[in-house]
C-alpha cells in the first residue's frame, strides 16, 4: 500500500477523515487491526525519512551561509567603488564644458565677424559693378540687344538691392528707373507686332525681357490693350448695324411718300437680344483662339492673361451694357419701346403717367441674363485651369451689368406684383339696389374665390424669377415683397367684405359673433331694408354668405401650402448657397464668421462657389449675412415666411366668420327684435259671461318663424359643408355644419334670453303663453342636439308656475337646480314679493 502525502500538506487537515479514508481502502479479507497497524508502521518509516532530510539539508545550508555573506560584502564594496568613478568622470566633464563654451563662444563672435567681412566684400563688389554697370549700360542700349539691357537692369537692380540706402547711389536708383521705363517702352513696338502677327518666339522673347525688370504688369496691359481693340469693334458693331437700320428705314420712308405707297416695306431694326448671343459667340471663338496660342507663347502666364483680357473687356463695355440692357427690357412693350425706356427709367418714375412695369419687362431681362449665364458657363469650361480667384474675378466681370438691376430686385418685383394684383377683378356686379343682393353677393364671392389661386399663381411665378435671375441672393427682398403684396391683396378682400355686409344688411358696427348686446339700437336701417326683401331673397343672401366661408378657407389652406412651398424653397437656397460661399469642407457658421467679416476674404471649396448667387454675395458680406440669418431661420418649423400675410389670412378668416354669423342670426334678430315689448305679456285674459271650454296656447309667430328658421339651417349648410371639406372625408364635413349650427343657435337663445330680461311686466295669462314660447324653442333647440341654456330652462320653470306657487318653488328643493338671477328676475316681472 502506498501512502499518498498530499493531504497532510493541507491547512485544512482531518487527520480523523484521513484514517477513516485510509481504512475504507483496505483489502476486504484483512483484519482491520492488521491494516491499521500496517499503516501506523508506514507512517513512522516515512516521518523518520522526513527527519533524516531536514537534518541534512539544514547542516548543508548552514555550511553556505558564511560563503553568501562574503559574496555580499564584496558586492558592496565594488558598488562604492563605482560610485566614486563616476563621480569623478562627472567633474571631469564639468570642468571641460565650461572651458569649451568660452572656445566655442569665441569662435562665434570670429564666424560673426568673417561673415560681415564677406558681406562687405561682396557689397564693394556690387557697388563697384554698380559703378561699373551704370557707366555702361548706355552702350549697351546702344547696341540695340534688348536681352542684353534687360540682364544690365536686373544685375544694377540687384546691386543697388544689396548697397541698400546709400546716397552716394541715389542717383543711380533714380536712372535705373528711367532706364526701365525706356526699355519698356523699346519693348512695347515690337511686342504689339509680335502679338498682332501671332509671333510666338518673339513674343516668348519679349516677355522674358519684361519679367526680367520686373514689369509683368505691363505685358498684362499691352497685352489687353492690343486685344481690347477687336473686341471693342465686335461690341460696337450693334450700334453700326441699328444706324444702318434706321437710314434705311428713313429712306424707305422718304420713297413711301414720294411714291404714295402705303405698304413699301420697312427694314427690320436690330434686336439687342437676337444680337448678344452672336456676339459672345464671337468673343468665346476669340478668347478660345487666345488661350490655345497663349498656352504656346506663355505657357507660365496664359491662365491669368486671358481672363485679364475678359475682365477689363468687360469694364471697358460696362457702361454701355447696362445701358443696352436698360433699352431691350423697354423694347418688348410697345409703349416703352417708342419713348426709347426701360426698367431703369420705369423705377427712377421718369415716365408719363400710366406706364408701369410688366412682367414682360423683366422676363426680357432674365432672358438676357440667361444669355450672358450660358456665356459664363463656356468661359468657366474654357478658364478651367486658372486659379478660383481668378475665375470668380471674371465671373463679376462678366455678371457686372446686371448688378445695378439686382440691386433693386425687391423694388421692381414690388412693383409687377401690384400691379398685377391691382388688375385681378374683385367686384362682382355693381350695386343695383333692393332686389339684387343675392346676384352681386354670389358673384363678387365667385370672383374673389376664383382670385386666390391667381394671386397664388402669380406669387410662385415671382419666386421662379427670382431664382432664375438672381440664384437666390435675393431671397430676402423677395420674402419682404411678397409679405407686401400679400398685404395688398388681403386688404382688398377685407374692403370687398365690407361692401358684403352692406350688401348682406348686417353693415351695423359693434354686433358681431361675440356681442349680443345693445343690438336693438341699429335694427332701424337694417329692418327697413330687409322689410323689403323677399324670402327667396333672403335665402339666396344667406347661401351666398355661406360661400364666403369657401373663400376664407381656400385662402388659408392655399397661403399655408405656398408658405411651405416658400420655407422648401429657402431651405434648398441654404444648403446650395453654404455649399457656394463656404465649400462643403467648412463649417457653415464658422465660415461665416470667418469669411463674411472678413472684408472680402474668400474661404470657397470648390468650383460651386461660382455659382451665380455666390458671385454676387462675396463681395457684399453684410447682405450675405443677413440672408444666411434669414436662411438658418427658415430650418425651424415655427418659421413664417410671410409674417405679416399670415396675421392677416387669420385675420380675414375672423372678419369672414363674423360675416358670415351675423347675416345667419340677422333673420332671428329680426324675428326677436320687438319680443320684450310685445302687448301680450301684460294682458288679461277676458271673462265671459258664458262657461266656455279652455284650450291650450299655441306658440306666437315670433318663435315658429325662428324655429322653422334653424330647423332648416342644416339643409343649408350641408352642401356647403361637402364642397370645403374632402370627397372622402363626410365626418369633416359633418363637424363644419354641426359647429355652424350650434353657433346659431346658442346666439338665437342669447339674443332670445336678452329680450326676455328686457320684458317689465307680464301678466298671469303673458307668463303662460311665453312659456309656451319658450318650450316650443327648447324642443327645437334639443332637436338639433344643442343644450337648453340654464337661464332660458329657468325662465321656463319660473313662467309656467302658477303665480301663487312661484314663491314656494324657489323655497323647494327643485329651486336648488334654478339659476338664481334669472329666478329672481321673473318674480320681479310677475310682481311675485320674496320677501
Amino acid at each position: 500500500m502506498m501512502l499518498d502525502l498530499g493531504p497532510f500538506s493541507d491547512e485544512k487537515f482531518d487527520p480523523k477523515k484521513w484514517i477513516n479514508s485510509a481504512c475504507q481502502t483496505r483489502h476486504s479479507q484483512e483484519s482491520l487491526d492488521n491494516h491499521l497497524v500496517d499503516l501506523e508502521m508506514k507512517l513512522q518509516m516515512v516521518s523518520e525519512e522526513i527527519s533524516a532530510s531536514l537534518e541534512e539539508q539544514s547542516a548543508s545550508a548552514l555550511l553556505r551561509v558564511p560563503r553568501a555573506t562574503r559574496d555580499v560584502v564584496r558586492l558592496r564594496d565594488d558598488a562604492i567603488s563605482l560610485r566614486g568613478s563616476v563621480s569623478g568622470i562627472l567633474q571631469k566633464l564639468k570642468k571641460a564644458e565650461g572651458s569649451s563654451a568660452e572656445s566655442i563662444a569665441a569662435l562665434a563672435k570670429v564666424d560673426t565677424v568673417k561673415q560681415r567681412m564677406e558681406a562687405a566684400y561682396e557689397t564693394l563688389q556690387d557697388a563697384a559693378g554698380l559703378t561699373q554697370l551704370s557707366l555702361t549700360v548706355e552702350d549697351v542700349f546702344a547696341s540695340g540687344d534688348l536681352p542684353r539691357a534687360a540682364e544690365t537692369l536686373a544685375n544694377m537692380r540687384h546691386c543697388l538691392s544689396a548697397v541698400g540706402e546709400v546716397a552716394e547711389f541715389a542717383n543711380i536708383r533714380k536712372q535705373l528707373e528711367v532706364l526701365e521705363d525706356r526699355l519698356d517702352a523699346m519693348v512695347q513696338p515690337r511686342l504689339t507686332d509680335a502679338l498682332s502677327n501671332r509671333k510666338i518666339d518673339i513674343a516668348r522673347d519679349l516677355r522674358g525681357i519684361l519679367i526680367r525688370i520686373g514689369r509683368f504688369k505691363s505685358l498684362e496691359l499691352h497685352y489687353t490693350k492690343v486685344h481690347l481693340k477687336y473686341i471693342k469693334q465686335l461690341w460696337e458693331e450693334f450700334e453700326s448695324r441699328q444706324r444702318s437700320s434706321k437710314i434705311a428705314n428713313e429712306k424707305n420712308e422718304v420713297e413711301r411718300i414720294a411714291s404714295n405707297n402705303e405698304f413699301q416695306s420697312s427694314a427690320p431694326s436690330v434686336m439687342f437680344s437676337s444680337w448678344l448671343p452672336s456676339f459672345y459667340d464671337e468673343l468665346l471663338l476669340y478668347l478660345e483662339q487666345e488661350w490655345k496660342w497663349c498656352m504656346v507663347a506663355f505657357p507660365d502666364d496664359y491662365r491669368t492673361l486671358v481672363p485679364k483680357l475678359l475682365v477689363e473687356t468687360m469694364a471697358s463695355v460696362g457702361g454701355s451694357f447696362v445701358s443696352r440692357i436698360n433699352l431691350a427690357t423697354g423694347d418688348v412693350v410697345p409703349e416703352t419701346k417708342a419713348l426709347s425706356k426701360g426698367i431703369l427709367d420705369i423705377l427712377s418714375g421718369d415716365m408719363p403717367k400710366g406706364i408701369k412695369l410688366q412682367t414682360k419687362h423683366l422676363e426680357a431681362l432674365i432672358d438676357l441674363h440667361n444669355m450672358t449665364g450660358t456665356f459664363a458657363r463656356n468661359i468657366q469650361h474654357l478658364f478651367s485651369e486658372s486659379d478660383l480667384q481668378v475665375l470668380l474675378d471674371t465671373l463679376k466681370a462678366v455678371y457686372f451689368p446686371y448688378d445695378t438691376f439686382k440691386q433693386r430686385y425687391g423694388q421692381m418685383e414690388r412693383a409687377i406684383l401690384s400691379s398685377e394684383i391691382a388688375g385681378v377683378d374683385l367686384r362682382g356686379a355693381v350695386t343695383r339696389g333692393i332686389g339684387a343682393q343675392g346676384i352681386e353677393l354670389s358673384e363678387t364671392v365667385r370672383r374673389m374665390e376664383e382670385s386666390i389661386p391667381q394671386v397664388i399663381v402669380l406669387l410662385e411665378a415671382a419666386v421662379e424669377r427670382c431664382i432664375s435671375f438672381t440664384g437666390g441672393s435675393e431671397a430676402d427682398e423677395l420674402i419682404l415683397a411678397l409679405d407686401d403684396i400679400m398685404l395688398q391683396y388681403i386688404s382688398t378682400l377685407q374692403e370687398l367684405l365690407k361692401s358684403l355686409r352692406a350688401v348682406c344688411g348686417v353693415d351695423h358696427d359693434g354686433v358681431g359673433s361675440k356681442k349680443e348686446v345693445g343690438f336693438d339700437k341699429k335694427e332701424g336701417v337694417s329692418n327697413a331694408r330687409k322689410a323689403d326683401i323677399s324670402s327667396e331673397e333672403e335665402w339666396s343672401i344667406v347661401q351666398g354668405a355661406l360661400q364666403i366661408l369657401t373663400v376664407a378657407d381656400c385662402l388659408t389652406s392655399r397661403s399655408s401650402v405656398f408658405e411651405a412651398s416658400l420655407r422648401a424653397t429657402l431651405a434648398r437656397l441654404s444648403t446650395s448657397l453654404s455649399l457656394s460661399v463656404f465649400g462643403p469642407s467648412l463649417d457653415q457658421k464658422q465660415s461665416q464668421s470667418a469669411n463674411v467679416d472678413g472684408h472680402g476674404e474668400l474661404s470657397v471649396g470648390g468650383r460651386a462657389a461660382l455659382d451665380v448667387a455666390a458671385v454676387r454675395l462675396i463681395d457684399v458680406p453684410e447682405k450675405a449675412r443677413k440672408l444666411f440669418n434669414l436662411l438658418d431661420q427658415s430650418k425651424d418649423p415655427r418659421f413664417h415666411a410671410l409674417p405679416l400675410a399670415s396675421q392677416r389670412v387669420a385675420a380675414f378668416a375672423d372678419a369672414v366668420n363674423e360675416l358670415v354669423y351675423d347675416v345667419l342670426i340677422s333673420k332671428v334678430r329680426q324675428r326677436l327684435s320687438d319680443v320684450s315689448r310685445l302687448p301680450i305679456w301684460s294682458s288679461v285674459e277676458e271673462q265671459s259671461a258664458f262657461h266656455l271650454p279652455t284650450f291650450s296656447a299655441y306658440p306666437q309667430t315670433y318663435v315658429t318663424s325662428v324655429g322653422e328658421y334653424l330647423l332648416t339651417l342644416p339643409q343649408q349648410l350641408e352642401p356647403l359643408a361637402e364642397g370645403i371639406s374632402t370627397s372622402d372625408n363626410n365626418d369633416e364635413a359633418q363637424f363644419f355644419a354641426t359647429e355652424w349650427m350650434f353657433k346659431v343657435a346658442e346666439g338665437a337663445s342669447a339674443l332670445y334670453m336678452e329680450q326676455l330680461r328686457g320684458i317689465q311686466y307680464i301678466t298671469d295669462h303673458g307668463a303662460q303663453q311665453l312659456s309656451v314660447d319658450i318650450e316650443y324653442l327648447s324642443n327645437v333647440l334639443s332637436a338639433l342636439s344643442v343644450p337648453i341654456p340654464p337661464a332660458l330652462a329657468t325662465f321656463h320653470t319660473c313662467l309656467s308656475t302658477p303665480r301663487d306657487q312661484l314663491k314656494d318653488l324657489l323655497k323647494s328643493d327643485s329651486g336648488n337646480q334654478l339659476d338664481l338671477p334669472t329666478a329672481n328676475l321673473v318674480c320681479k316681472i310677475r310682481r311675485v314679493s320674496l320677501d
